[in-house]
């Protein structure tokens, strides 16, 4: 059974102008450089306030706790992931298996460009990985995947169609994570994406 986080992970309010705007991307900038330098147990509202040079009160307008600043950065993290897959797997001027190629290698590169922070992020992800929050912000990119695999297995049932995307997408996640870890050249990634995006292909041609 999971239970909501006690403190609250949304913002207290969204900016409507332009100065708003700045002032919440200059503080989620400063949350990035913090996060990617200190890592997300010494991650505090002071130091991204110290960081964006801006008053922990003008933090506290929009983010209630360092929480809320992590969601944040985390949900804006599954939204550009959500967006790389609809992007990808929904371009029909491709074949099916290519498009999951192209998918492999993109998101193979932007775990490698963002690890730090991925990594740091993860960490985090006990302060609000069970709020209803976090499983919203995931749910589109599963429609996105699920509407792929009826695409590419169209003779398949449904259960193996699920399987199929829960298969790939735990293992891209997974894989993609511990192979970002550590440093990688250009090459090592068109080679490891390469690799994998041709074991996924095998296993999509074989159903």
């Amino acid at each position: 059974m999971t239970t909501r986080p006690s403190a609250p992970i949304a913002s207290r309010r969204q900016p409507k102008q332009a100065r708003s705007n700045d002032l919440v991307a200059a503080i989620l900038e400063a949350a990035l450089q913090v996060l990617a330098k200190e890592g997300a147990r010494r991650f505090t509202t002071t130091r991204v306030a110290e960081r964006a040079g801006v008053s922990i009160g003008s933090v506290y307008q929009y983010f209630p706790n360092k929480a809320a600043i992590l969601f944040r950065l985390q949900s804006d993290e599954w939204r550009q992931t959500t967006e790389m897959l609809s992007r990808i797997l929904e371009d029909t001027r491709q074949p099916p298996l290519e498009r999951l190629r192209v998918l492999v290698h993109a998101f193979i590169r932007s775990e490698c460009d963002e690890a730090e922070v991925r990594t740091a992020l993860a960490a985090a992800a006990p302060l609000y990985r069970d709020a209803p929050e976090a499983h919203e912000a995931r749910a589109s990119g599963n429609r996105t995947v699920q509407r792929f695999m009826a695409e590419a297995l169209p003779s398949a049932s449904k259960a193996t169609r699920t399987l199929a995307a829960e298969l790939i997408t735990t293992t891209l996640g997974a894989v993609g994570k511990e192979f970002s870890e550590s440093p990688r050249t250009p090459r090592e990634i068109k080679s490891y994406a390469n690799a994998m995006a041709d074991m996924f292909c095998a296993y999509l041609g074989s159903l």
